[in-house]
């Protein structure tokens, strides 16, 4: 854990020491330029691999009683046996995370009086749904929110969820909630993550590292737009620049503007090659995209072209004097020994 922040710490501090001697360019156009590239040809790269990638098995997750007896009611919103319930199902795992939804957690009572000893216990958790939930959406609405910076005239659709969002007019420049709620949501994952003893001990690095890199992205952006403001109008001409393929000077630019766009960038580079790309995943997984109808029809595995089978007929026509010079047994013997 402390690895992956110490990573996110050195490159942020490389991106204000870089920007603060001149580096701007490097680090406010380079760099972004690189990354996105990245990002789009590696994301297409992955999903054009998972889409040739053969499917050996049939292995969609079952969360219920498959089609069968017409007797045996069917679970037809956990158990889809016709491509409408796929894309039912698909819709909603996809935008209302319908399994995590059902998650359970598994403990182990100490002492149980009626047992007379340990005991384990099943419960439900809905704590990782609900900010699970809040993160994604949330960090879709800043990320659609952002497109201010790209667009002129800003199209009326982000004017308006700038609006909803900033509909408490709270402080000056007004509080937007999507960004707090994001930030609150990152620290609860991060915290699940650090406190709980089993989750930690299963815990990689590369778990740690978009968790404190998104945390370091939120945390610039908030501290930009409440605390060390900058030139909010300086940075849309320098980032019109970058759209129209003609960058500007970054003369004037916070250089804490600088450590948030390389963070960014970071993470785009970071986003093909990660667990990130389960967005796209998802769309790929055959645990989610094939119906539940095994007894139904059945599944040929496309690793498994036609073979040639060699008989054992055929194998002793062409070992046979071999295999009589060994003194192995034979059905038929060699035409010379049979002579």
């Amino acid at each position: 854990m402390f690895a992956s922040l110490l990573v996110v710490a050195i490159i942020g501090a490389i991106a204000w020491a870089g920007s603060a001697v001149g580096l701007g360019v490097l680090f406010g156009v380079v760099l972004p330029y690189v990354a996105v590239a990245a990002f789009f040809v590696g994301v297409i790269w992955r999903m054009v691999y998972w889409a040739k990638s053969p499917v050996p098995f049939a292995i969609p997750t079952t969360g219920g009683q498959e089609r069968s007896l017409d007797f045996i009611k069917q679970a037809k919103w956990d158990c889809p046996t016709t491509t409408f319930g796929v894309v039912r199902r698909m819709f909603l795992e996809v935008v209302f995370f319908r399994s995590l939804f059902r998650n359970t957690c598994a403990d182990v009572r100490e002492f149980d009086e009626v047992n007379n000893g340990p005991r384990t216990i099943y419960f439900s958790s809905k704590w990782l749904w609900v900010f699970s939930l809040l993160f994604h959406y949330c960090f879709l609405l800043v990320f659609i929110r952002h497109f201010r910076f790209f667009m002129d005239p800003v199209c009326p659709v982000i004017t308006w969820i700038e609006t909803i969002d900033g509909i408490m007019q709270v402080g000056a420049p007004r509080f937007f909630w999507t960004g707090g709620l994001l930030l609150c949501a990152l620290l609860f994952l991060l915290a699940r993550r650090a406190f709980n003893q089993r989750l930690r001990y299963i815990s990689l690095p590369n778990d740690y590292f978009p968790l404190f890199l998104l945390i370091g992205i939120v945390g610039t952006g908030i501290c930009l737009r409440y605390f060390d403001k900058t030139d909010i109008a300086q940075v849309k001409v320098f980032i019109m620049g970058l759209v129209h393929f003609a960058p500007v000077s970054a003369d004037g630019i916070n250089s804490l503007f600088f450590v948030h766009l390389t963070l960014v960038s970071v993470l785009l580079l970071y986003f093909p090659f990660s667990k990130l790309m389960h967005m796209a995943g998802i769309f790929f997984s055959p645990t989610r995209n094939l119906p539940c109808n095994t007894r139904e029809v059945r599944h040929v595995n496309p690793w498994n072209p036609p073979k040639q089978f060699y008989t054992y007929a055929e194998y002793e026509d062409a070992f046979r004097d071999a295999m009589a010079d060994a003194g192995l047994p034979l059905e038929k013997q060699p035409e010379k020994a049979a002579e």
